[in-house]
């Protein structure tokens, strides 16, 4: 009797939550009695969620060389052996989400079609179509590519700022290579940042099964809604712990819409250095907020040096979103373009103030090839990511220098340098020997090749 009372119960208290407030036809519901008691179930919100959640190959062709002796460029080079390699395709799988069933565009990681030269997107109903990538953001991990649009299916976007933990969700992606998995879970926690993962980071956690293969794929709420995209778990064994990360649809659409527009994302500069507030921060300064970033450095000639900020003002919000920590500083002002304005509030001391500062250009870093090493003297080196290839580009050099009668070129990439990749000037300082040879590996459009330097 007493267990009777308690199921009825039970029950009761699962139809009032899926009751208690209007929802569509797509939310999760209750299937016909079985054997006499209504069972809740997932299945009628993923009758429509699922044919929006679709596999994604791809295959990259790449050069290598079947003898070892021959992979090592000073062997080549003493000897005198021409450069002979075969192409090798290299295939991967991840997950995307169709965010417009008009337009034919899918959502996916930027790490699932990084550097694919084929993409292939099989929906649930067995169709399989080649895709054209629109646009990529490596830093937010986040890419848009386009299918033909015919008879597709999209997820509804929800406002993920209204998440809150302890919210049940669903991912649906394609981990292992399987095929379409559905596992649930909830909002474990919001805002997780600073893991190093992407460059921004505003996670939602999740303990939904999320592997290999999920990448890209559906966080969903159990109105069917896409709440986040499935980028990352934490897995110290190998293995899914219950530990798993999505980008929220907050900072997914505004990277999206400038992806379709232009196809990267241009980021501006704010010219502020900032630390997260700890205790001491917050006697030394004789704070009464608790919360917000504290400005440590302003760069000269920057629109915070020209909105007036200075060294030891407290950010406490931007653009109206709250500040807690420097992660949040550097996510408000990413998802922002040049010429965008950013309205920041701050106390210096216990004085509140706002400002309205435009955000600039970001100058690029650049170095005089000859402060790394003698024998690139006559070069302007530069970090970027051109072609969707990070490294060091050479952006000037003298025709008479070395560096010229070797083969080097404007517009080359440094990638590696004496066998470590290298993807800026930091990385490249702490590789080269400038009293030693320097090997380094450039990338020359779809090109690639090894130049020694001695």
């Amino acid at each position: 009797m007493k267990q009777a009372f308690i199921k009825q119960l039970l029950l009761r208290s699962i139809v009032s939550v899926c009751l208690s407030a209007p929802v569509p036809l797509i939310a999760a519901g209750l299937p016909p009695y079985v054997g006499g008691q209504a069972l809740p179930s997932l299945a009628p919100m993923l009758e429509h969620s699922m044919p929006a959640v679709v596999n994604i190959s791809t295959s990259t062709n790449i050069q290598v060389n079947e003898n070892p002796l021959m992979q090592d460029p000073y062997f080549r080079q003493f000897f005198n052996v021409p450069n002979q390699s075969r192409q090798q395709q290299k295939n991967s799988l991840g997950s995307g989400v169709i965010i417009d069933s008009n337009q034919g565009l899918v959502l996916t990681n930027n790490h699932v079609i990084d550097k694919a030269d084929k993409i292939l997107v099989t929906l649930t109903d067995g169709r399989q179509l080649n895709a054209e990538l629109i646009g990529t953001d490596p830093e937010a991990d986040i890419a848009i590519i386009k299918v033909p649009a015919n008879n597709l299916t999209q997820l509804p976007i929800a406002d993920s700022s209204q998440l809150k933990v302890g919210d049940f969700v669903v991912a649906i992606g394609n981990p292992f290579g399987l095929g379409q998995t559905v596992t649930s879970g909830i909002v474990s926690a919001l805002g997780r940042s600073g893991l190093g993962i992407e460059g921004y980071e505003d996670f939602i956690q999740t303990d939904a099964s999320i592997n290999p293969g999920n990448s890209g794929g559906a966080l969903v709420n159990l109105r069917g809604e896409l709440i986040g995209m499935n980028t990352a778990i934490l897995a110290p064994t190998g293995g899914n712990v219950g530990i798993g990360f999505a980008i929220p649809t907050n900072m997914i659409m505004p990277i999206k819409d400038v992806l379709v527009k232009h196809g990267v994302v241009k980021r501006g500069l704010l010219g502020v250095t900032t630390q997260d507030l700890t205790p001491e921060l917050v006697n030394a300064f004789n704070l009464d907020n608790k919360h917000g970033a504290a400005i440590s450095r302003i760069e000269n000639n920057s629109p915070a040096a020209e909105a007036g900020l200075e060294p030891g003002d407290i950010i406490v919000s931007a653009n109206g979103k709250q500040v807690k920590s420097s992660q949040d500083i550097r996510n408000i002002v990413g998802l922002l373009q040049i010429g965008d304005h950013v309205n920041i509030e701050y106390f210096r001391g216990n004085e509140k103030k706002s400002v309205v500062a435009t955000i600039g250009k970001q100058a690029l870093p650049q170095i005089a090839g000859e402060k790394l090493h003698p024998l690139l003297k006559g070069t302007l080196l530069t970090a970027t990511q051109k072609d969707q290839v990070e490294g060091v580009l050479i952006e000037k050099i003298q025709s008479s220098s070395y560096a010229w009668k070797v083969g080097l070129r404007p517009g080359d990439i440094i990638v590696s340098a004496n066998r470590y990749r290298v993807n800026n000037l930091e990385e490249l300082k702490k590789v080269v020997d400038p009293v030693n040879a320097l090997l380094i590996n450039i990338q020359r459009d779809q090109e690639g090749f090894f130049v020694v330097l001695r």
